[in-house]
């Protein structure tokens, strides 16, 4: 992602409307946002100040955030310091990402004071500073100790520095770079080295501008404007404050924050999932892959029990010929009756004619029975792994308010231990599903977990609506919410059910649909687990942005209670 100092540069423009405006509220959601609540343009504005690894950013936000009962110890500072205050001015520091905030307020007894907000959006060492009107540290999102870094301290009563980076040329105080790169370098390298703020992406698109260097940095330094795209360049997505060359699939925004808070909504939430579910991932392919191999195990005791009616005719035709055997012989030669064959069978020699028929009687007993248990056992197997792959398909698709249903439902299944029982009620369940809104307008219903599922299903539908999954692939129940569905919408269903599926991401998918009273769930079986009949199978090629849109135009119809 290019969110390097030429876009720190200009979200910071873009901001600069921030100034002035009074910080009415600050809330910290996870361990690495902080949200500043301030009211300019009429209305409150949410500024969110992330330093997480993967995502460190500044923009304006309109996503809706659940935020800790216990306020954690920096958020309590920073409501302390700078809470109620005025944003005197949003500055960078040079060309770097970087910025700096001041802000003006009052303390406890009334006097002024002076407060400096430093965010450093640094990848994995980004990182938020408050500092009094002296640049001393009054505390910070992550601390750094003597013994852990030797070129800067960040605790409470150190002075506060500047990360420690090479001294390079800032592009807005240059008019030519010439002078300043190092031309025994190749000419990309160079930029890098030389000119503050520039990522790989921007040293790309300048230079593919013009052969002349100070011609093409002038040409790109003027193009800098804001006219922000979501984009793909050899097939990777990116954004930027500007299409850049070469970049297919554009997708443009009014401004940087609306294009930030599009391009990372999704990637945010499916993080904070991971995150949380980390250990139910690694343990559930534990699972499965302890499963599999008793699988192959349980297939492999099955292809033995083929040789069971073998035993049982070599136990027979021992019987039959036993007027002729004696002690000490290692083999009968006789004829299979049953197919005029000839046919040799093994004998042990320090055992009686009867004991070697009986040994083969109880072969084939053994067999008998370790069909029964095998075959009853793969069974049970291949339906613990469909279980289990399901699951996994869900923690592709579930939302945080999810989590918690998968480790209740797994836990009640005895594959996790037990920490806590919750209850949701019939009201929660509903809010918390996912409705669509089909091309022609009508409803779509989909479950993002197995309790949502059997609801939806089970409890939500009616006896004549179309419910939907995909054929043979685990996959999340979709219900068309309407008696009489157009041609559209059950197209839409079946993208849809596609699109929750393991087979997610690819093409000509067959989905099945059938009516809600010809869906039934087994006694006994696992939650999810339906059996159905009178189905009509659709192969269909789901597309993420249509999935979206569907969504989409749900949420600006209505918001389901």
């Amino acid at each position: 992602m290019a969110f390097d100092g030429l876009f720190t540069h200009q979200i910071i423009k873009e901001l600069s409307f921030l100034e002035t405006t009074r910080i009415n509220k600050i809330t910290q959601p996870d361990q690495y946002t902080v949200i500043l609540t301030i009211r300019a343009n009429r209305k409150n504005q949410k500024l969110m100040l992330s330093i997480h690894p993967n995502f460190a950013r500044m923009h304006i936000t309109n996503n809706q955030f659940d935020n800790p009962f216990e306020p954690p110890m920096f958020l309590r500072v920073l409501r302390k310091h700078i809470e109620g205050g005025i944003i005197e001015h949003i500055n960078q520091i040079g060309n770097d990402r970087i910025v700096h905030f001041i802000i003006n307020n009052t303390d406890e007894i009334g006097d002024r004071i002076k407060r400096h907000l430093y965010l450093e959006i640094m990848g994995k060492h980004s990182n938020i500073i408050l500092t009094d009107e002296n640049n001393k540290i009054l505390d910070s999102f992550k601390h750094l100790t003597p013994n852990t870094n030797s070129a800067r301290t960040l605790m409470p009563g150190f002075n506060y520095e500047f990360p420690p980076t090479e001294k390079k040329t800032n592009p807005f105080e240059v008019d030519s770079i010439q002078d300043a790169l190092e031309m025994s370098l190749p000419i990309h390298k160079a930029v890098l080295k030389h000119l503050e703020g520039f990522s790989p992406l921007a040293v790309k698109e300048m230079l593919s501008m013009d052969s002349d260097i100070d011609r093409a940095f002038n040409q790109f330094m003027q193009l800098i404007k804001s006219n922000p795209a979501i984009f793909k360049v050899d097939g990777r997505e990116d954004f930027y404050f500007r299409p850049v060359a070469h970049s297919t699939e554009i997708k443009t925004y009014d401004s940087l924050s609306t294009m930030l808070d599009d391009y990372y909504k999704d990637r945010a939430v499916r993080e904070r999932v991971r995150n949380q579910t980390n250990d139910l991932s690694r343990h559930l392919n534990s699972l499965l892959q302890k499963n599999e191999k008793k699988l192959a195990k349980l297939v492999d005791e099955l292809e033995q029990t083929k040789r069971m009616d073998e035993m049982n005719l070599f136990g027979e035709l021992i019987t039959s010929n036993m007027y002729q055997l004696k002690q000490g012989m290692d083999e009968l030669t006789t004829v299979n009756y049953y197919n005029e064959e000839t046919v040799t069978i093994p004998l042990n020699p320090r055992k009686s004619p009867a004991e070697n028929a009986q040994y083969y009687y109880k072969q084939y007993n053994r067999l008998k029975t370790r069909k029964a248990h095998a075959a009853e056992q793969i069974k049970a197997t291949q339906d613990e792994i469909a279980y289990i792959e399901t699951i996994q398909m869900q923690l592709d698709h579930i939302s945080v308010d999810d989590i918690d249903d998968i480790r209740t439902e797994l836990a009640e299944q005895n594959l996790i231990k037990k920490k806590h029982k919750s209850k949701q009620s019939k009201k929660n369940q509903q809010s918390s599903i996912d409705y669509y809104l089909s091309r022609d307008g009508q409803e779509i219903v989909v479950g993002r977990n197995n309790l949502q599922n059997e609801y939806i299903t089970h409890k939500l539908s009616r006896n004549n609506y179309l419910w939907f999954h995909t054929k043979d692939i685990p996959g999340s129940h979709v219900v068309i919410m309407d008696s009489n569905p157009t041609d559209g919408t059950i197209e839409d269903a079946a993208i849809l059910a596609g699109h929750f599926s393991k087979a997610h991401g690819s093409s000509k998918i067959p989905v099945d649909y059938t009516e809600i009273k010809h869906v039934h769930k087994p006694s006994g079986a696992k939650p999810g687990f339906v059996t159905y009949t009178d189905q009509i199978t659709v192969m269909i090629t789901p597309e993420d942005d249509y999935v979206a849109q569907l969504r989409n135009n749900y949420l600006n119809k209505k918001v389901p209670e």
